[in-house]
């Protein structure tokens, strides 16, 4: 019972990472029609750069700090004016080809410059364990958890208490209307990218302690989130959510009860499932386009 109580806790707490990842992927796909499949590579690179500040003598929490404004600078603001607008405008499908372009030129890159090699990486969460009801779980699950959590809350609150969130979704709904109204479609687009560049920092920060820093990393996470966006609706915030800890969870236990040979298998095979049953995700909804 503690070992499935463990395996719940940490299933959650790695969900919650894809969850914020997924987060992303939704919040770009809403508002600039943009499917990011670099966006694995994402949360990979700001721990590199991370690393790097260290190195040159830096602390770790100010090595955070500039990591994190590095990846609003470079994978926020850069990746919407240097790739998206100008692929956006020969369409979605060049776009996406594009980001697949990148997601492997900043694996090479990060390998080249970096290391090809896995480097540790300092946690922000204590390590070690704590007794919940009389059962044994990881310190580092729980904070992981906690952290993504909070962050999860506040971006919601963000989104639907605040003018700026009331923006974003009417830009995410109808932009040219939203133009007609007077808001500052660009510049929602714009807030949205740099958000998705926190998240994607934050969840670098929360899963390189425990996957290590490696430059093929984006690729496991990259997917996972991805199926997490679908399965839980990929035009939903609550269903990325949802998703992420739906997958964080299955996974964790089709390694410890099926296979861990076959524990990416059941996530795909999940993927199957609700395309066939309910193409819109678990929380999605329906959506008509005129094409």
């Amino acid at each position: 019972m503690s070992n499935l109580l463990d395996l719940l806790v940490a299933g959650l707490a790695t969900g919650a990472i894809y969850a914020l990842v997924a987060v992303g992927f939704t919040l770009l796909w809403q508002t600039s029609q943009t499917i990011n499949f670099a966006q694995g590579e994402f949360v990979m690179l700001p721990a590199f750069l991370m690393l790097a500040v260290m190195h040159a003598g830096a602390p770790f929490w100010l090595a955070v700090i500039l990591g994190i404004l590095l990846s609003l600078l470079l994978l926020g603001l850069g990746f919407k004016l240097l790739l998206v607008d100008p692929m956006l405008r020969h369409g979605v499908l060049p776009l996406a080809i594009a980001t697949m372009a990148l997601a492997i030129g900043m694996k090479e890159a990060v390998k080249q410059f970096f290391s090809a090699e896995a480097s540790p990486f300092p946690s922000i969460v204590p390590a070690g364990d704590v007794s919940i009801l009389g059962r044994v779980v990881s310190l580092q699950s729980l904070g992981v958890l906690a952290l993504a959590i909070a962050v999860v809350i506040g971006l919601t609150a963000l989104l639907n208490r605040t003018s700026i969130g009331h923006q974003m979704q009417a830009t995410a709904q109808n932009p040219t209307v939203a133009r007609i109204i007077g808001i500052p479609v660009e510049r929602m687009i714009l807030f949205t990218f740099l958000i998705n560049a926190f998240l994607v920092a934050l969840a670098s920060l929360l899963i390189t302690p425990i996957y290590l820093a490696k430059f093929s990393s984006g690729e496991v996470l990259g997917q996972a989130a991805f199926i997490a966006a679908i399965v839980g609706g990929f035009n939903q915030v609550r269903g990325a959510i949802a998703g992420g800890l739906l997958i964080g969870v299955v996974d964790n236990l089709a390694a410890a009860y099926v296979s861990t040979q076959y524990r990416a298998a059941v996530p795909l095979i999940l993927l199957i499932v609700i395309i066939l049953f309910r193409p819109q995700g678990l929380l999605g909804r329906p959506e008509e386009r005129t094409v």
